[in-house]
């Protein structure tokens, strides 16, 4: 079975088991947490849309907080004299999917 959740304006496909990186979450790392926008969920039966997921969850497990690699910003103008460079970091939230369920499930 899998879902398509929406977090930090960021959509993602995920299945149980899967660990991914979504934006910076507010919560303990080791804690639980559920999302409960969920877009479509499949499975061998077929998708379910819409009205058919009231109710669907997707929880998750915090397994940690992280900063991702340095993306360079350079701005630069040719014969007038103007270079400057700025930096950035993005902060993520890694998790790990425990558990997918639907309007009817009880996972």
């Amino acid at each position: 079975m899998y879902a398509v959740l929406v977090t930090g304006g960021k959509q993602y496909r995920v299945m149980q088991g899967e660990t991914l990186r979504v934006e910076k979450l507010e919560a303990e790392a080791g804690s639980e947490i559920k999302f409960d926008n969920i877009l479509l969920l499949g499975d061998a039966d077929g998708i379910k849309l819409g009205d058919a997921l009231k109710g669907a969850t997707v929880a998750a497990k915090i397994v940690g907080h992280g900063r991702a690699d340095k993306v360079r910003i350079v701005k630069f103008r040719r014969r007038k004299h103007h270079r400057k460079q700025m930096g950035h970091r993005q902060h993520y939230t890694e998790i790990e999917i425990t558990g997918i369920a639907g309007s009817g499930d009880n996972k």
